[in-house]
């Protein structure tokens, strides 16, 4: 499939401003995990300590790896889950303003997964 300059450019500014946002989500998360806090939600009945973990590992270690483009259509399926965990398990009974972000990074990141990291990745050294 022959792609233009432009797609390449839209799909890395797409990987980059999407994973980017992402980890302003994650690094605090991080943080609070490296401190040894634990406390978080558990809306998936595993508890409080491994729910904080599935949630630094899809909003910081698999953003990182899509920004730079490795293995990034596998990369984002677990940025996906982790969205739809929130959109319609944490925020499952509040209105769409409340949903809304976490479903715009889940279709985002579905975009992604779809459409490839593009030329300027190091997938496609």
């Amino acid at each position: 499939m022959v792609t233009s300059a432009y797609t390449n450019i839209g799909l890395l500014l797409l990987r980059l401003g999407f994973g980017g946002m992402m980890l302003t989500h994650g690094i605090p998360k991080l943080l609070k995990l490296l401190s040894g806090d634990f406390s978080f939600g558990n809306p998936i009945g595993i508890g409080a300590a491994p729910t904080l973990v599935l949630a630094v590992i899809g909003e910081v270690v698999f953003p990182i790896l899509v920004i730079v483009g490795f293995k990034t259509r596998l990369s984002a399926i677990p940025i996906i889950i982790t969205m739809a965990v929130a959109a319609f398990i944490v925020h499952a009974t509040d209105p769409i303003g409340t949903k809304e972000m976490a479903l715009l990074y889940m279709f985002a990141f579905i975009a992604i997964a779809l459409l490839g990291p593009g030329k300027f990745a190091i997938d496609r050294k």
